[in-house]
Formats: structure tokens, sequence, C-alpha cells
């Protein structure tokens, strides 16, 4: 049986990050994909030039809608934007128990802000006991705690643990902004810590690399309902994306990941 998974995100006009990069990536990874959509963004490879929220109520009824005629197997959330959509977010799940992938989106790429300052109590005491899996970059993970950024592996593990304390049954610290040859991910499953470390590769074509991670997890939960086993398959599969970006030739700036690197699909094929 082929799982659905509801992605809740704003959306993407370049294709590459939010609700746009969310249904390519659940999709590649062998599930069908649905979404509910928070926000419009007016954005490129260079960044967001401007953003227009979906009322809270309205996100709630696209949620809704779904959960009244479709079996939901499990949810990736992103961009929540303010703290008005993060309760309606919160209302709209109360009651079901389905795997969930929290990717707390704050900060483009680009460091136009998605996530307004007063909506991070709110996600930290709604969304975060909810979650089966916390997906933060290290700067997310610090704003959430209110804590520098970790800058060592030794405080990546006890900002992971600190999170995990916030309700989450894992929590997947990425570790991109750290130094070194590798990028270090961390995963925390109440006191058990796994390292995955992944070959760095040379290119600036990493847009919505965040948001292509935790929609794989999902639609790999969904499949299995085995969190270090997705993780492991999330992980693999960004990696791919990311070693394939060069082959795409969209925007001047930080270009998009291939989602769909692996089908070697050419020109001339099409």
């Amino acid at each position: 049986m082929i799982p659905n998974v509801l992605s809740i995100a704003g959306s993407d006009p370049s294709g590459g990050a939010g609700i746009q990069a969310d249904l390519k990536a659940i999709s590649a990874n062998g599930a069908f994909a649905m979404a509910a959509v928070t926000a419009l963004t007016a954005q490129n490879t260079q960044g967001v030039r401007g953003i227009q929220l979906v009322p809270p109520e309205f996100v709630h009824s696209q949620i809704k809608a779904i959960f009244d005629d479709i079996r939901v197997d499990a949810i990736k959330i992103g961009m929540i934007a303010n703290a008005e959509i993060a309760q309606a977010v919160a209302d709209a799940l109360t009651g079901f128990h389905i795997p969930v992938v929290l990717d707390p989106v704050m900060i483009a790429k680009g460091g136009a802000p998605l996530l307004q300052p007063s909506a991070v109590a709110v996600v930290r005491d709604t969304l975060l006991p909810i979650a089966t899996v916390l997906t933060p970059n290290l700067p997310e993970a610090a704003h959430i705690l209110g804590a520098t950024e970790a800058t060592t592996r030794d405080a990546m593990e006890a900002q992971g643990r600190a999170l995990c304390a916030l309700g989450p049954e894992a929590v997947l610290m990425k570790g991109g902004h750290l130094k070194g040859s590798t990028s270090p991910d961390c995963m925390i499953i109440l006191d058990d810590i796994t390292w995955l470390d992944g070959a760095r590769v040379s290119t600036r074509n990493t847009h919505g690399t965040g948001c292509t991670l935790s929609s794989a997890l999902a639609a790999q939960l969904a499949k299995t309902g085995d969190i270090p086993s997705a993780v492991a398959a999330a992980k693999a599969y960004v990696s791919m994306a990311i070693a394939h970006a060069d082959q795409l030739d969209v925007g001047s700036g930080h270009g998009p990941t291939h989602h769909f690197g692996t089908l070697n699909i050419s020109a001339t094929e099409q």
C-alpha cells in the first residue's frame, strides 16, 4: 500500500524549497504527497522578496478537509510563520496519532525571517510535544532553546537532549553549520545518541535541503514506522539530491537540489 503524506508548509514559487520541494521529495520516496499551504512567498534562488500569510482558519480548514476524506499516514510541518497559524495547526491535529516530522523553519537561506519571534514559544509549547521527529539546524535549535549556537559535537548533543525534553520522541540535529570536511547529524532518541556523518558536496545549490530532508523522513516513517531506518534513508536521499544538484540550471543564486537525480533523464529522452 502506498502511504499518504501531508505537508503543512509555505510555498516557494521557484520550486526549490517549501511545498514544492516537499511534494517532490515525498513522491521520490514512494509516497503520495498532499499539501496544506500556510504562506505564499515571492522568492527565487537569490532570496525572499515578500510573504503573504494564509489566514489561520483557512489553514485549519485545509487540514480538516484532508482528514475528513483521506487516510493520512504521516505529516511534515514546515513553515508556520506566526503564532496564530501554529495554534491552528496544533488544533487541527488534536486527537490524531500519526507520525509527525517538525522542521522548525525560521530563517531562509538568504537571511529573511520566516517565523515571527512571538511564534517561537507557541511552536515550542504546542507543536514540539506532538512531534515524532524534530529536525532543527544549529541556529534553529539555539533559537528554540534561547541558547548560543552549538559549535561542537558535545554542544550539539547537549542541545539535542534539551530539545528532546520538550516533547519530541526524537531529535535530528543537523550539523551542516559545523566546520569540517563532513556534515555530521546527531540523532537523539531518549538516551540513545547516534551520529550520522556524510561527505560534504562542493556546490552552492543547496536551496531547500531542510525541507527535502524532513519530507523524505516523513515519507520513510509512513512506510516503515522505524525512526532510525527512516532517518538513515532520508539522509541518504538528501545526499543524493545534493550530489546531483549541479545537473540542474535553475537561477543565479543558491539553486535547488535535484530531487529526482537518480532518474538520469536526458534531454533527448524527454
